[in-house]
């Protein structure tokens, strides 16, 4: 079967490998297969998360035919930080549900 493997080690640029493998393969099988970690060392040290069409699947994930494997990066910065640090830049009244608010409009509406 044919499959796809997909990686981005930086933003914009991509690398793709097709691969054909043997029926029943899984995602652990695909990624050793494409030779990624030879040819990103960095990716070594790092246990991998991978998906399937942009839904998480794990390394033991069975694979069907024309099916794209995405490799993902580890996040540089807690979501949940990035948030809270752009609230206290922003400040309250700029952001928020109703930020836009009408002028002598009641609160929440």
């Amino acid at each position: 079967m044919n499959i796809v493997l997909v990686y981005s080690p930086v933003p914009r640029q991509v690398r793709e490998w097709h691969l054909t493998l043997p029926d029943g393969a899984t995602v652990a099988e695909a990624i050793a297969a494409s030779g990624i970690r030879l040819e990103f060392p960095a990716l070594e040290s790092v246990r991998l998360a991978a998906g399937v069409w942009g839904k998480k699947a794990g390394l033991t994930h069975k694979l069907q035919a024309r099916d794209r494997v995405e490799i993902y990066r580890p996040l540089r910065v807690d979501p949940k930080v990035a948030r809270r640090e752009r609230f206290t830049r922003q400040g309250v009244k700029k952001s928020g549900l109703f930020a836009n608010r009408r002028t002598g409009a009641k609160a929440g509406y």
